[in-house]
């Protein structure tokens, strides 16, 4: 066995190199597979099938819509990009929560930043602290469903 625990890997280079950047680089691919998956299947089959109009009517609507889809979509793509997210560089818990939270939370500022710019588009207090309040329960779901399978 080597250094890093996998056959092939380099035994003479350290955790700082390139292959740290690669394997996170695997765990954000995972992580937007993932949620470009779900949100797809979210936005086709969920909001299509039972949103008739742009916006539901009531706030339980809207809860069970958009941001619990969203809750789910977060943390199945931190749970992918955590599980992805090899052994040796996964006792860093800098680096496994940059692995694992990056996407979604690169996702939500994209968001945001594409609200901004779009007219039509109202960004209010209340949908910032709804999409944060999804973030922070997706992330936490997605990292503790890691946790438990990993035995930690």
């Amino acid at each position: 066995m080597t250094r890093y625990g996998y056959p092939g890997a380099p035994a003479g280079r350290d955790e700082g190199s390139s292959a740290g950047l690669f394997a996170m680089m695997r765990s954000w691919a995972a992580g937007i597979i993932v949620l470009a998956v779900t949100s797809y299947l979210h936005v086709t089959y969920i909001q299509g099938a039972f949103a008739s109009t742009d916006e539901p009517e009531s706030f339980g609507g809207e809860l069970l819509l958009s941001h619990l889809p969203n809750a789910v979509a977060i943390a199945l793509a931190v749970w992918a990009a955590a599980r992805i997210h090899p052994k040796p560089y996964r006792d860093s818990r800098a680096r496994h929560l940059i692995a694992a939270l990056l996407v979604p939370v690169t996702a939500q500022l994209v968001t945001y930043a594409l609200a901004l710019t779009t007219p039509w588009i109202s960004l209010t207090a209340l949908a910032v602290f709804l999409s944060v309040a999804v973030l922070a329960v997706g992330c936490t779901i997605g990292l503790c469903a890691d946790r438990l399978q990993s035995g930690n």
